[in-house]
């Protein structure tokens, strides 16, 4: 992973960065760092790629990187599959050398839509002068862009400016692959970028119904009319001959029985089986596509290369369970379970005075429970989550991280840092799983034991995170409703959305909040085979 910029400047003008969004790149990207400066002929242009490497894989290879003909690669991603990687090779030189033996956008469009993971990538092709850059089909990697009229950036993360010099950032649209040639814009002094859409997805030119292209561009389909390759079948929109029990019933609560009876099906354990099967491989992919370990090092650690953001939801406890399959038992793994203080009840208060009142008397029957500011819902289920995992291994070091943040340093954190990160999405829903997660992946706090706490931060690079569960498997209250009122055609329906926008209103924002503490998010229920299920 890493953090890239580029900017071009249209007159030739030394292109300048930002202090503070070089310091929010160099973050994302602590291992390495690197300039490199293109200009065009005879001055009439200046583009500088800019580089912040966190070594995930293979050996340390520092970006941008420029090979021997002049073409300029930034690459933000993860090769999990389609194209192979060797476990020694580093995914960017992988790339590098497939992009290199290009010469026609039909080959550069066959080589990203082979890549199974994520990324965001911006390419310089000497030949020709041409400028691609993009997102995967998910956007699962943040890319950001803004144009000021004489200056085009494109960013993996920006600097929110207070109003009324706020900037004009936005989140680049996942809709497919863009490329610039660069002698026309400086024939022209303009910018028009030509979209190489992913096949299946229906292209509105997004310069007049897409506030995210920015001002003074604009955006129309290649003309050559090719597509990015889906790297996902079609949605599986068929519907069950009859429902079953308690789909019949959906205003009743389900229970382990209706479990039971789904399992006791025909079809149904072989599509389970099927799907877990392929999480599984997903788990596993994310899990052991790490860093070499040096020669000289111990076999075994007492830190864990792996976190899981964990609720004790479903959907992170069937992570933590597949990744303890994949992972050898003398390592530890990482949960994470973030708290926000919580104010104690009224109710609470008075029982209190109460006991104190009558400290005399036998008040054995009158005593309540003692209130804790972070026993929330989340860290009770995380508790739970852990025994059930404790007990299904009990050699491995879980390491349940109990990340407790005050309302003063919530405030100071989301002003100083995260209201940064979550721009330019600005909504409260934005907000508030920004903090959670920000500080869920900044992995400090402390772990529970006989003699007390112990104070403890995880160094794992690699954070699992369960997005993209509820947005398949109808985990949201929402869904549940969509159903009664419109059945098995209007959840379906319901479902194609959530996955068709999770690109804008997820992805991007948490590639950026986690990716400041210098480690990488990795989603396995977005891997592509488990979405082509």
């Amino acid at each position: 992973m890493c953090g890239i910029f580029c900017q071009l400047s249209l007159t030739g003008a030394r292109c300048e960065r930002d202090k503070t969004l070089c310091e929010y790149l160099q973050r994302r990207g602590p291992d390495s760092s690197r300039d490199i400066t293109i200009t065009g002929a005879p001055s009439s242009y200046h583009c500088l790629f800019s580089a912040h490497v966190l070594h995930m894989r293979g050996h340390l290879t520092t970006q941008p990187l420029q090979d021997d003909v002049g073409n300029v690669l930034m690459w933000n991603g993860e090769i999990f599959g389609g194209l192979p990687v060797m476990p020694e090779e580093n995914d960017t030189l992988v790339i590098c050398r497939k992009l290199s033996s290009c010469t026609a956008p039909s080959e550069i469009l066959a080589v990203l839509s082979a890549v199974q993971g994520p990324w965001g990538f911006v390419y310089y092709q000497k030949a020709g002068d041409f400028l691609w850059f993009g997102r995967d089909f998910f956007g699962r990697r943040s890319l950001l862009w803004k144009f000021d009229g004489e200056t085009l950036t494109l960013t993996s993360v920006a600097a929110q400016i207070p109003a009324p010099d706020r900037s004009n950032w936005t989140e680049i649209p996942a809709a497919g692959v863009f490329w610039v040639d660069l002698k026309e814009v400086e024939r022209t002094g303009s910018v028009c970028f030509e979209i190489f859409p992913w096949a299946g997805t229906r292209f509105t030119s997004p310069t007049n119904e897409n506030t995210s292209v920015p001002i003074g561009c604009s955006v129309v389909l290649n003309q050559a009319g090719l597509e990015l390759p889906s790297p996902v079948c079609s949605l599986n929109v068929s519907l069950p001959h009859e429902p079953n029990e308690a789909e019949k019933h959906p205003d009743s609560h389900p229970s382990v029985g209706d479990l039971v009876e789904l399992l006791r099906s025909r079809e149904n354990p072989a599509e389970v089986n099927r799907l877990m099967d392929v999480l599984s491989e997903a788990v596993r992919r994310r899990v052991q596509c790490l860093p070499l370990r040096p020669q000289d090092s111990s076999p075994v650690s007492d830190g864990a290369s792996v976190a899981i953001l964990f609720s004790g939801g479903i959907d992170s406890m069937i992570l933590a369970a597949l990744a303890d399959q994949h992972i050898p038992s003398h390592q530890p793994i990482d949960l994470l379970n973030v708290a926000f203080r919580q104010q104690e009840p009224k109710r609470q208060n008075e029982s209190v005075k109460k006991q104190k009142k009558h400290k005399n008397r036998d008040s054995r029957n009158d005593c309540v429970p003692a209130f804790s500011h972070f026993d929330v819902p989340d860290r009770l289920t995380g508790r739970a989550g852990l025994k059930e995992l404790q007990d299904l291994n009990p050699e491995r070091r879980w390491n349940f991280v109990e990340i407790n943040v005050t309302q003063e340093e919530l405030q100071q954190m989301r002003q100083a840092r995260i209201c940064h990160l979550v721009h330019p999405l600005d909504t409260v829903l934005d907000d508030s799983i920004g903090c959670a997660v920000w500080f869920a992946a900044r992995g400090r706090g402390v772990i529970p034991e006989v003699e007390g706490q112990r104070p403890f931060s995880s160094a794992a690079k690699v954070i699992l995170t369960g997005l993209g569960a509820d947005e398949q498997l109808a985990g949201y209250s929402r869904h549940r409703v969509r159903f009664k009122t419109s059945g098995h055609e209007g959840l379906i329906q319901e479902l194609a959305m959530e996955l068709s926008r999770i690109s804008s209103r997820n992805l991007g924002r948490d590639d950026r909040v986690i990716g400041d503490h210098g480690k990488e998010a990795r989603f396995p229920y977005l891997d592509e085979d488990v979405v082509s299920l």
